[in-house]
């Protein structure tokens, strides 16, 4: 199958894209440069783009013709690049416009969550035109999760468990948008779970050492340890991966995702968020998964750009 496929692989110039002017840039550049290196190792031809607004230009220029996304956040994860890939007629890796901008708002992939009767934590939306601290709780109690609508790598997240702190987080998560959401926050276990085509990948549980899984759990070595797979009741270990599933179809994902959860302390699951370009940098979780899964980093890669060729 492999081989079948680096054969036509090979008939293509590839432009691997990655780094950009969002938050998460430098896991990008990180997530580029490993992609980079194991198409390089199958005597692909390829490229590597740090995206500027010339990127189109630079695209042409190099006569590309198949494209690896490896952006993460704002205008590499929200459709943007997909759309003027659309425009360009280049295949890429990943969800198509309308998904990828849905995955990334947290409250649009709430509202379709829910559509589909899909378990997620009640929320509050807060619009900064709108700000009314007094009653912005609603029916919800504290502890909260107060984040940006539209950000990844838990930037901006706070979790608050008393009034006093309540303020301070809403300010912190505006700073990156106008939107924000508030989160019942569900004390238990976090887990997670890649989609690769349309097969859940094995779960990993995650252990952070800090108080959630933040920026510094996900991407400094040694501040969290995974498990995988998860050590959960069979029946809890399926009915996860059949969560994951559910919500990558829901949002209409393609490629490889992988979906944020939370296990309560009575044993149910909510789904948190999905993301539709997972990091392939050296702690990240789905390459983590697929190598328990028997494919390696180097397999995965391929794989995930054969899709594109679909």
């Amino acid at each position: 199958m492999v081989k079948g496929i680096l054969d036509k692989l090979k008939t293509k110039k590839i432009g691997v894209l990655c780094g950009g002017s969002s938050r998460e840039r430098e896991v990008s550049l990180r997530t580029g440069d490993a992609v980079y290196k194991a198409l390089v190792s199958w005597g692909l031809n390829v490229t590597k783009f740090d995206v500027d607004r010339d990127i189109g230009q630079k695209l042409m220029k190099e006569k590309i013709d198949l494209v690896f996304v490896a952006l993460h956040g704002k205008l590499g994860e929200d459709g943007t690049i997909q759309g003027l890939l659309e425009i360009m007629d280049i295949p890429y890796t990943g969800s198509g416009v309308l998904a990828s901008a849905l995955a990334l708002d947290k409250i649009y992939t709430k509202k379709i969550l829910a559509y589909h009767s899909l378990p997620t934590p009640r929320y509050k939306v807060l619009e900064k035109k709108a700000v009314r601290l007094g009653d912005i709780l609603g029916d919800l109690d504290y502890p909260v999760v107060v984040k940006p609508a539209a950000e990844g790598s838990t930037i901006g997240v706070t979790i608050v468990r008393e009034p006093k702190g309540l303020e301070s987080a809403v300010s912190l998560a505006f700073e990156y948008g106008d939107k924000i959401l508030i989160e019942k926050y569900i004390e238990g276990k976090e887990i997670t779970v890649g989609v690769l085509g349309d097969e859940p990948l094995p779960v990993i549980e995650i252990i952070s050492r800090t108080e959630f899984y933040d920026y510094r759990a996900k991407y400094e070595p040694g501040m969290s340890k995974h498990i995988v797979p998860a050590q959960l009741e069979k029946e809890q270990y399926e009915l996860a991966q059949s969560l994951a599933l559910s919500a990558h179809r829901a949002l209409g994902c393609k490629g490889a995702t992988r979906v944020d959860m939370v296990i309560d302390r009575e044993g149910k699951i909510y789904l948190l968020e999905v993301n539709t370009i997972p990091g392939m940098t050296e702690t990240s979780l789905l390459p983590e998964a697929a190598a328990v899964a028997g494919i390696d980093f180097n397999h995965l890669v391929v794989r995930i750009l054969s899709y594109a060729l679909e």
